[in-house]
């Protein structure tokens, strides 16, 4: 089961959880293990990146009310929740709302995990850094937690609540996403693309630095997380600390423009200049040589990345 199937991440993710559903597929079983893909907003509206459709059975829910009946009618064995309050200005705006889809929530599927002996991959994020910043090479996954913001201050206490209800469980820290959204103008690459074709002169970070990630590729790690006996922390991200001015000027000329005409399209900005709505770190670069280590999947760099998505 996929928490939160029909956002930018989670729709990869089902994708990937069919894949590898479709490879362990049986003749008692031809489409392998059930994927299901929990959605707060209509099955209808999430992107469709896997084949065939019926591989994943989508269910529309509220994980704020219907958490345990969606779990006692699934019965999941293996679960990667995705879902989460992710707009750091929203989470600024109503922190109880925040503190309860970022950390009530992960803490009661946890307890569910632990109790019905189920894997769980709880996706979590690099923004749980950022009151120092990254160390050269970026923070490993012992590096102590310091959060700014409210989005990172409960989505870090959603991992403490996850490894105390469910020790075996693994919790994945996750970058700056880019790459597809099937037109949706979701993620970092295409929502920069949206603005620029409707005009507008994108204002991007020149000193906020992160390690991306390609959206299938993070999303492939995680299934491929399922497989591991790897509880407790571990950091999925790209292997190139960029700017976010620096990614947008990869991000535009991954798509034909010179360096030049990509500049041209962009308004280098300084995180004084702009009210974000939620503070901001200004380098929470993340270390993933153990995820880079143990996994088959690639991890790539931006250039290796963009190139899959264009």
């Amino acid at each position: 089961m996929i928490t939160g199937g029909s956002g930018f991440l989670g729709a990869h993710v089902v994708a990937a959880a069919v894949a590898r559903s479709q490879a362990e597929a049986t003749l008692s079983e031809p489409l392998g293990p059930l994927v299901v893909a929990q959605s707060r907003s209509s099955a209808l509206l999430a992107p469709r990146f896997c084949s065939p459709r019926e591989a994943a059975q989508w269910i529309e829910a509220d994980l704020l009310v219907d958490l345990a009946a969606l779990l006692e009618r699934v019965r999941p064995t293996e679960i990667i929740h995705c879902a989460a309050l992710s707009r750091a200005a929203d989470c600024e705006a109503d922190p109880a709302g925040a503190r309860a889809m970022n950390a009530e929530v992960p803490a009661q599927l946890a307890s569910w995990a632990a109790a019905s002996d189920a894997r769980l991959v709880h996706v979590s994020t690099d923004l749980v850094f950022g009151g120092e910043d990254a160390p050269a090479g970026g923070f490993d996954e012992d590096a102590p937690p310091a959060p700014l913001s409210e989005y990172g201050r409960t989505k870090l206490d959603g991992e403490r609540a996850v490894m105390a209800a469910s020790p075996a469980a693994t919790v994945a820290r996750l970058p700056l996403l880019y790459g597809d959204s099937a037109g949706r103008g979701l993620g970092a690459s295409d929502s920069l693309l949206g603005q620029v074709d409707r005009g507008e002169s994108p204002r991007l970070f020149v000193d906020e630095w992160r390690t991306p990630l390609e959206v299938s590729s993070a999303a492939a790690a995680l299934v491929e997380l399922l497989d591991f006996d790897a509880p407790g922390v571990v950091h999925l991200a790209g292997p190139d600390r960029v700017s976010r001015y620096e990614l947008g000027v990869e991000v535009l000329t991954s798509m034909g423009l010179s360096r030049d005409e990509a500049a041209a399209e962009l308004t280098p900005t300084r995180q004084a200049d702009l009210d974000a709505g939620a503070p901001r770190p200004r380098d929470v670069s993340l270390d993933a040589t153990r995820a880079a280590a143990a996994l088959s999947v690639d991890l790539p760099g931006v250039a290796a990345g963009l190139g899959r998505v264009h």
